[in-house]
């Protein structure tokens, strides 16, 4: 594997140490990634802040870099798609929808409007608001979708005129760090620096005087840290949390023409997405319908390395991942639950474990309670929907949710009371760039994607120009009267 290095200053940066990079397939390191220290730390953030002086001020060079870094991306898919493959452990043709979606939120972006709203103009003044970029953000992104997830940050960022330092997570460093590479020849020195490290790097970029926003894709746990760590600096934050998504079913739902619905929502990516489907509730009359639906897709679906053709789910991420997994699958098992379908690691090296469907379990059994991050699907039986959507909605999570029946009307009704920041209907994981997408509740602070994400990059500046001379507004003449 070659040798890959840091992004400071659009040059490239050697480390010191270095940590391993697991291929989650093998359980076996297979690369080297760079050890960022805290000088080169500090490095990375003086260049951020020297590269947004002249970086803020043009708006039309902004909105061409965005273009020019689409069409890298587009042009790197056979440099980037195997190396995602190798570190993260998708299947190589969702490590190429994962590079184009990245290459489409540029795109996106590089054509999004934030104007001006003028709220006065008339004879004594011209009052607008107007959204001025930040300075530096310190940007850290997750596992699960690296690439894609550094660009729901890196276009808007960019496009506000603000400047990034960019840490992966270091369990999938490699594909970021090669998309900093790519764009040294593309970006103006200091707009785009990627370090890489561990959770003390983290820490470190959420405490650091230079940044003035952090956007944070993660745990909830870790969220509450980065909170912690911005508040003595009154830095702005976005959190994109943890969910524990529902689905609901209606009576009227016909089990066979959701099933595939229903099971891609939450075994999609295996299942390790945070607005994946985490556990569905079925009326008592289809149970079992459903719950047969749902095993045999489990049972049919190609799980294996993410190199082989044909295979359309990975292995589990890395191995704390996969031993939670295993751990909230044998709780259920012991409470009760039936393995419909799986139910256990798969006997083979790295982390795979089979597409498993439980059923016969309730809420207040863990991975009902709690995000499982994994091929893992509770199936929960229920009488009364207002009982039912009241289970939905009694946890910290609020990420997103979704129900399904043949009535659109009231199927939208229900979702409308779903505590979610995104609610669907007859779908789940439907997002694009122009879809607002945030938490309610732990499952997160603002938004990412559309007007709104990018407005999140930004502070509003109220500009009032008075159109006479005197320098007295309506009060203070009052007051000078």
């Amino acid at each position: 594997m070659a040798d890959f290095s840091m992004t400071i200053g659009g040059e490239a940066v050697a480390t010191e140490g270095t940590f391993g990079v697991v291929n989650p397939a093998t359980a076996e390191v297979f690369a080297q990634a760079p050890e960022c220290s805290r000088a080169q730390l500090d490095a990375a953030m003086d260049s951020a802040a020297k590269a947004y002086r002249d970086w803020k001020s043009d708006e039309g060079v902004r909105r061409q870099c965005l273009r020019d870094i689409s069409g890298v991306m587009m042009a790197s898919l056979e440099e980037l798609a195997p190396l995602l493959t190798a570190e993260q452990g998708k299947p190589l043709n969702d490590a190429n929808l994962e590079m184009f979606g990245s290459a489409m939120w540029c795109t996106y972006f590089a054509d999004l409007e934030l104007p001006r709203q003028v709220l006065q103009d008339d004879d004594e003044a011209t009052v607008e608001v107007v959204h001025r970029p930040l300075g530096v953000v310190a940007a850290i992104t997750p596992w699960n979708f690296p690439v894609n997830l550094a660009f729901w940050k890196i276009a808007p960022a960019l496009l506000a005129g603000n400047t990034i330092v960019m840490k992966p997570s270091p369990f999938t460093p490699l594909s970021t760090l090669k998309v900093g590479e790519l764009l040294r020849s593309v970006l103006p020195p200091g707009v785009l620096n990627v370090v890489s490290g561990g959770d003390e790097l983290g820490a470190w970029m959420t405490s650091h005087p230079v940044s003035r926003k952090i956007s944070f894709t993660g745990s909830i746990e870790t969220g509450k840290l980065v909170a912690m760590a911005a508040a003595p600096d009154l830095k702005r934050v976005t959190l994109e949390l943890g969910g524990n998504d529902p689905a609901i079913i209606l009576d009227d739902a016909d089990p066979a023409a959701v099933a595939d619905g229903i099971f891609g929502g939450a075994f999609a990516n295996n299942g390790q997405i945070c607005s994946a489907i985490k556990r569905v509730y079925v009326p008592e009359s289809m149970y079992d319908e459903v719950v047969d639906a749902l095993a045999s897709r489990a049972k049919a679906i190609t799980v294996g390395d993410g190199t082989e053709a044909g295979n359309k789910l990975g292995p589990i991420n890395n191995a704390p991942q996969f031993a939670r997994v295993t751990e909230l699958v044998a709780d259920a098992l012991a409470h009760g639950a039936t393995a419909a379908a799986g139910g256990k690691p798969m006997d083979r090296p790295g982390y795979f474990f089979e597409p498993t469907v439980l059923s016969g379990l309730s809420d207040g059994v863990r991975i009902v309670d709690e995000e499982q991050f994994g091929p893992a699907l509770p199936v929960i039986s229920y009488r009364d929907l207002d009982d039912v959507v009241e289970r939905a909605n009694g946890t910290h999570f609020g990420l997103s949710g979704s129900v399904w029946g043949t009535d659109t009307d009231r199927a939208a009704e229900v979702a409308g009371r779903l505590e979610a920041g995104t609610a669907w209907v007859n779908v789940h994981l439907a997002m694009g760039p122009q879809f607002p997408f945030g938490g309610f509740k732990w499952s997160g602070i603002g938004v990412e994607n559309g007007p709104w994400g990018l407005a999140e990059f930004t502070d509003i500046q109220t500009m009032h120009r008075a159109k006479g001379t005197s320098g007295l507004s309506p009060i203070s003449s009052m007051v000078v009267g």
